[in-house]
């Protein structure tokens, strides 16, 4: 396998992020561009994305694989099954503190028809997202995003 076909790192670094939350006892959220592959509930979508709660306390049954993001979910007290494409998650980061990765977007995502073109995100800041007024419990709005996501992407350590 060369480098061409070489498996994407962005469930990886998924995994990883999560795994450094709960290690930290922070909330994992995630920034989801929500097009037609999502499987979220939509009156909860806003400008064409969701921020979802993926902590242990506010799912069941998750599972992080190479394709998708999988769980279960309560939202406004109705148990919903949550399925997101790997490739849809445009960012993970704890709320407490924001700290975490925003990913890059592929094409697909700005030519999905009936939907706004996903925000501009450096590889490694947070993108702007959020939650609808009144949402779900388990779900609150990110953090900003870096004033200027524009700029020359650089590594931000995590301790």
């Amino acid at each position: 396998m060369n480098a061409l076909e070489s498996a994407s790192t962005r469930p990886y670094l998924i995994r990883a992020l999560y795994e450094w939350c709960a290690d930290n006892a922070l909330t994992p959220y995630v920034a989801v561009f929500a097009d037609d592959s999502v499987q979220v509930p939509r009156e909860y979508v806003q400008n064409g994305e969701i921020v979802l709660n993926v902590s242990t306390d506010a799912t069941s049954g998750l599972k992080i694989g190479n394709e998708f993001i999988e769980f279960r979910a309560r939202f406004g007290g109705v148990p919903r099954e949550i399925i997101v494409p790997i490739d849809r998650v445009m960012a993970i980061y704890a709320r407490e503190n924001g700290q975490g990765m925003a990913f890059p977007l592929q094409a697909r995502a700005a030519a999905a028809p009936g939907v706004p073109p996903a925000p501009a995100a450096s590889p490694l800041g947070v993108v702007e997202a959020s939650a609808p007024e009144g949402g779900p419990d388990d779900t609150e709005p990110p953090v900003p995003a870096a004033p200027d996501a524009r700029k020359r992407p650089a590594l931000k350590r995590i301790k």
